[in-house]
């Protein structure tokens, strides 16, 4: 007697791929220093109290985190004062960014999407998985719209059995 085995043909004749951008994530917390605090009168940047409020401020609480530095008034910042944060933070934290917390976080998953192989999309329909345990910015969405639209067939958002098309070729 044979064994009969049970394929799922639909499975595995089916085009759809679904791919979660959660995947890429960095999972380590982005933190942001505002450096309105090492300035005078929160506006002007004199170097020496500069320095010695930098060599001073306590940078372990940065410690394996990604740091987005600011500075949320509308002083004149010198590119050196951005290197000088950098020079101090850097010893703990994993990266140092200038900029939002939101814009780090972009960066960070764009980098990790450019370094992703879509070619093994080629004419697949592509689902993007909508939700999930860590929230996806939308502009997210909208950087692997742009990859997965060289390489896919069709682009859905959502779930497979509720699905809103984006982009068919």
């Amino acid at each position: 007697m044979s064994e009969d085995v049970i394929v799922n043909k639909i499975q595995q004749n089916t085009k759809l791929v679904t791919l979660d951008l959660q995947k890429f994530h960095d999972p380590r917390p982005i933190e942001e220093l505002d450096i309105k605090q090492f300035l005078f009168q929160e506006l002007l940047l004199k170097e020496k109290d500069f320095r010695e409020e930098l060599k001073n401020y306590d940078w372990s609480q940065f410690e394996g985190t990604n740091l987005a530095v600011h500075c949320s008034t509308d002083a004149i910042i010198a590119p050196w004062a951005w290197m000088l944060i950098t020079s101090h933070a850097s010893e703990y934290a994993n990266e140092v960014f200038k900029g939002s917390k939101e814009t780090f976080l972009y960066l960070l998953y764009q980098r990790n999407l450019d370094n992703y192989d879509w070619e093994q999309y080629v004419d697949k329909f592509v689902l993007l998985k909508g939700c999930g345990d860590e929230h996806v910015p939308d502009s997210v969405y909208l950087l692997a719209t742009n990859k997965l639209m060289g390489v896919a067939k069709k682009i859905m958002y959502g779930e497979a059995c509720s699905n809103v098309p984006v982009w068919r070729k």
